[in-house]
């Protein structure tokens, strides 16, 4: 699909010098950047109307990219790639799920929503680590089981004590 030579952009290994393979990656690294960023301002935002529910539409609307970007890079380089295919399509479905409980008011919708949103950004935050932490300052002297569980253990403790103290959840624990 994509052809071309393997090369390094600061310290990043990238597997083809194709301009549309460039292209490819150049979007989904600004996507999942903008993941990053709007996902962070959505957590850390008042769950009321303003900051929360804009920079969440974005947040979702750029996992949709870094999730298409990734089922193509994944397509390209199954063999060494197809994580990112699976990691990308949990992280997306953990945050339609999400967004689908909350426009939908569906019955406890709050803790669906905060935990899916939640799982979907670790998700998100662990495709990258696995993917990139080895070329990473710091990260790349951990061992690799490290890339797939921090993500994990720091996050889902965040996602516990929100959903113990959000109003809207805290009556069901």
């Amino acid at each position: 699909m994509f052809e071309g030579n393997k090369i390094v952009v600061e310290g990043f290994e990238i597997p083809y010098d194709s301009p549309l393979f460039l292209t490819l990656v150049a979007i989904h690294v600004l996507a999942g950047l903008t993941c990053v960023v709007t996902g962070a301002m959505a957590m850390f935002a008042k769950k009321q109307a303003g900051l929360h529910p804009k920079a969440g539409t974005v947040y979702y609307m750029s996992l949709w990219i870094v999730f298409i970007t990734a089922t193509i890079i994944a397509i390209a380089r199954w063999k060494e790639d197809y994580y990112l295919f699976i990691l990308g399509f949990f992280s997306f479905c953990s945050a339609f799920i999400g967004r689908k409980a909350e426009k939908n008011q569906w019955r406890k919708w709050s803790i669906i929503h905060i935990t899916c949103m939640g799982l979907s950004y670790i998700i998100l935050i662990t495709a990258f680590y696995v993917d990139n932490g080895k070329f990473l300052p710091l990260w790349k002297d951990f061992p690799p089981l490290v890339y797939w569980l921090l993500p994990a253990l720091t996050g889902i403790p965040i996602i516990l004590r929100t959903l113990v103290r959000h109003p809207l959840s805290k009556d069901y624990f």
